[in-house]
């Protein structure tokens, strides 16, 4: 049986294929369904990846799909996972520097700022924990699932929750500081964008296919920009949802969203740059003068940043529910179901290597640092790999 991501309706969940395109949801037989993963060929290793170590973390993304992130600052990688354990670890050796377990589910993770890191459970709590020793520092709740990482930036931390609520939280203290409320369509994708915080400035993409600028400190709308904008007849053909991670880089910052476009926007203005069209739930990310952001249909498809367009895609993963391209030295790496590693050239998109990360595939995006690649596979394993030419 195929992964399944989460649709959620008002009140009523709902389930589905998670790279099924949500338009052949209702495709049964995998013989002639035209969105069934396409059989992997053979390619030519030309690069070399080494496994440096693995560590297991919990039951990692557990049964809920979530997509608990790793964060890491300096020396130091944070991981959680769905039961509730929380782990420092050393990023160069893979030992743990501490472990907790909370006695709470986790379902959003791992944020950090500072000498604190930042959680959210499936209840809909927020948590800050010390960085240095895992201690609870506080916890407050709010109202519904916090399914991506809280951002912090020492004065104010930041969540979103599944039904449409963006709130500040007080960093000392975690009292409720201000809400704001986004129209929640009858039916969205299970998971939301995490908040990007930049000074007194954060950002959030939500599922109406928006993208909101808001003074961190008061929750004022500074301005907002679609992304998408939802057509058709059928609920399903009208989810537009600005799911992945978006990418702030200087003065630019880039999303893209289900069944609409990726974008990129003038973040001192709110002003488009330049639009293309895409579909997907991964994010984006950017390397080498390139946007990167992968398609429903399984596409790699790498933008040109000043606008100018296609530079290359890599469209023979088709359907195989691959990750947020995350740049590595000068590749491009994305995990896809059946838990392969697929590496491809930054320069043209074409493959350099494979490796088999782990059989559950990995949906939390993954860490670069150097030629070192961070992988957290949805069963609880953090693998570090190093990338070198052969």
């Amino acid at each position: 049986m195929r992964p399944m991501q989460w649709l959620i309706t008002i009140p009523l969940i709902l389930s589905l294929g998670a790279c099924s395109t949500v338009k052949g949801w209702f495709e049964m037989d995998d013989d002639d369904d035209p969105t069934a993963p396409v059989e992997l060929v053979d390619i030519e290793q030309t690069v070399k990846i080494k496994k440096l170590w693995s560590v297991g973390v919990g039951d990692g993304q557990g049964k809920g799909l979530y997509r608990l992130q790793p964060v890491m600052t300096g020396d130091t990688l944070y991981a959680a996972s769905a039961e509730g354990e929380v782990k420092a670890i050393d990023r160069n050796n893979g030992k743990a520097l501490w472990k907790v377990d909370l006695e709470t589910k986790l379902s959003g993770g791992v944020g950090h700022y500072g000498d604190a890191v930042f959680l959210g459970s499936s209840d809909g709590s927020v948590l800050k924990l010390s960085a240095a020793t895992g201690e609870l520092l506080w916890s407050t709740r709010l109202q519904g699932e916090v399914l991506a990482p809280p951002q912090g930036n020492g004065q104010v931390v930041v969540a979103q929750t599944y039904d449409g609520k963006l709130q500040g939280l007080d960093a000392d203290s975690g009292e409720k500081l201000w809400t704001y409320d986004s129209d929640v369509p009858v039916l969205t994708i299970r998971g939301t964008s995490a908040p990007i915080l930049n000074g007194n400035t954060a950002y959030a993409g939500f599922a109406n296919g928006r993208v909101v600028a808001f003074n961190a400190d008061t929750g004022g709308v500074m301005w907002e920009v679609r992304v998408a904008i939802s057509q058709g007849r059928s609920e399903i053909e009208r989810i537009v949802d600005v799911d992945g991670q978006m990418a702030l880089i200087g003065n630019e910052l880039y999303a893209a969203s289900y069944q609409g476009r990726v974008v990129a926007i003038d973040v001192a203005s709110g002003r488009k740059l330049w639009q293309k069209d895409v579909s997907s739930f991964s994010g984006v990310s950017q390397g080498f003068g390139n946007v990167y952001v992968t398609d429903e249909d399984g596409t790699i498809s790498a933008y040109l940043r000043n606008g100018q367009g296609l530079r290359w895609e890599q469209s023979a993963l088709g359907y195989r529910e691959l990750s947020r391209p995350t740049p590595v030295s000068s590749y491009v790496a994305v995990v896809d179901l059946e838990g392969y590693l697929h590496l491809v050239s930054q320069v043209d998109g074409e493959f350099v290597g494979r490796v088999k990360a782990g059989g559950g595939g990995a949906r939390a995006d993954m860490i670069a640092n150097g030629n070192v690649l961070y992988v957290f596979t949805n069963s609880g394993s953090l693998i570090a790999y190093e990338i070198t030419a052969k």
